[in-house]
């Protein structure tokens, strides 16, 4: 069974792709949020504060593209991003930061 997760590909004011992702990233969808980011080009910040649930499986797709990308993230989920190293690869901003 597929978890539920949304993508929302926008254009933020500076011209950089944002990928909005609402509900949980987990083994079930990884690759629509591979496909996603792997489908834009450039850079890109991902907005996780919508995100309910990251596991390992969501890492590693964050992780392949940590040249690239940006996040955004809730206090809740920063830690998950801290403890996994991934917040020492990229650049992860608080709510409505980026």
């Amino acid at each position: 069974m597929t978890t539920l997760l949304t993508l929302t590909p926008s254009r933020r004011p500076d011209g950089v792709t944002q990928l909005t992702a609402v509900g949980e990233i987990d083994m079930s969808n990884t690759d629509a949020l591979a496909t996603a980011i792997e489908t834009t080009d450039g850079p890109l910040v991902i907005d996780l504060t919508e995100v309910e649930y990251l596991d390992s499986a969501g890492l590693s797709v964050l992780f392949r593209h940590v040249d690239r990308i940006q996040l955004i993230a809730t206090p809740l989920l920063a830690p998950v991003l801290e403890v996994s190293g991934l917040a020492d690869l990229t650049t992860v901003h608080g709510p409505g930061g980026a």
